[in-house]
């Protein structure tokens, strides 16, 4: 069992993440900045989202759905570096 203070040392080898680039590469691609986190479950979700809310606009629903998930990957992309660099991740 590791010992707090080796927690510590793991957390700080990290490295650290630019909330910004994370905020500018879902921008592009919705979950492209959970993958740069590293939170790649979170990405995989957020790439199939996106895609099959723009398949769904051939229906009109995904007008709606599709700019909630690319704005919600956005936000969740900028803090999660946040929380990365703060060693709470």
């Amino acid at each position: 069992m590791k010992k707090q203070g080796e927690k510590d040392e793991e957390k700080n080898k990290r490295p650290m993440k630019s909330p910004r680039l994370a905020l500018i590469l879902s921008f592009f691609i919705p979950g492209l900045g959970q993958l740069y986190n590293g939170k790649v479950r979170d990405a995989i979700t957020f790439i199939v989202s996106y895609i099959c809310s723009v398949v769904l606009c051939i229906v009109i629903i995904g007008f709606i759905i599709a700019p909630i998930i690319w704005i919600y990957s956005m936000y969740d992309a900028y803090k999660g570096a946040k929380k990365i660099n703060a060693g709470q991740i």
